[in-house]
């Protein structure tokens, strides 16, 4: 399977975060973190075929591993809680655009083409229309909430390209960085919120976030990386708060908006400009 096609897997499991995120806006960030990456990692043991050797990556590796995981959540869910939603989440997408100009800073012999930096703009200010046109206030006031989510974009970003960079390991492993990821996750649960009871719904639900945004989205993103241009897949990215949005309007019934469907247009547009060869 291409690097693109198994980037957009990713993607579209991404872009079911914000449903389930809503149905599951009860539940503590924290825990549904936790629980939600222990279920993710569990992919990794038929992935690995139960071998657990190919979960084992050296201590750097796996440090590395949580910085993407656990870091990018736990300064994303700060800046959600001191900073406007909508602000915060268009900031935290900037992470697209850090992959396409990070990537000849972090990889040895890659270039940052005109054709990218366009895409990359194009495909930022797409995304940016598509979260505004949701009907959240543009208007511009500074929280502080706003350096941990231009930092949770930079750990992504750079977690994304620094994979490429350690001694190569299986895609299976993965599952370790969700593993520690997801405690580390609980015990902010046991630190920082509040304890509550899960209905069978929710264990269902969480079952499917693991599964997918939070787990198999992480393997595919792995596997993408490793097999393909991470300038390409970075503006490729960018679908991913535009799917967000349809799947929202979808399951609340709604029609999409003029915004939305030029947000798609740029998008789309930004796309191929990234890939045309």
């Amino acid at each position: 399977m291409s690097a693109n096609l198994l980037a957009l897997g990713a993607i579209v499991l991404w872009a079911s975060l914000a449903a389930l995120g809503v149905a599951l806006s009860h539940v503590p960030p924290f825990l549904l973190t936790g629980l939600s990456l222990l279920m993710g990692s569990a992919i990794a043991l038929p992935l690995s075929r139960f071998d657990w050797t190919q979960w084992r990556v050296p201590r750097s590796t796996l440090a590395l591993g949580v910085y993407g995981l656990f870091g990018f959540h736990f300064l994303l869910f700060i800046a959600l809680r001191h900073a406007p939603p909508v602000q915060a989440n268009l900031i935290n997408y900037l992470w697209p655009l850090g992959i396409v100009v990070m990537a000849p800073l972090f990889l040895p012999g890659v270039s940052l083409t005109r054709r990218h930096l366009l895409a990359a703009l194009l495909g930022f200010a797409g995304a940016a229309l598509a979260i505004l046109g949701r009907g959240g206030s543009a208007e511009v006031v500074w929280a502080w909430g706003y350096i941990p989510a231009a930092a949770s974009a930079f750990i992504w970003a750079s977690y994304s390209l620094l994979t490429q960079r350690v001694q190569a390991f299986p895609t299976a492993a993965i599952g370790s960085f969700a593993l520690v990821s997801g405690g580390l996750s609980l015990l902010c649960h046991v630190l920082l919120e509040p304890a509550v009871a899960l209905t069978g719904r929710d264990g269902v639900l969480i079952a499917l976030l693991g599964l997918g945004p939070l787990g198999g989205a992480f393997f595919l993103w792995d596997a993408a990386l490793k097999r393909g241009d991470a300038r390409q897949i970075g503006v490729l990215s960018f679908l991913t708060p535009l799917l967000s949005t349809l799947t929202l309007l979808v399951v609340r019934g709604e029609t999409p908006s003029l915004s939305v469907a030029l947000a798609a247009a740029m998008i789309i547009g930004a796309a191929v400009i990234a890939t045309r060869r």
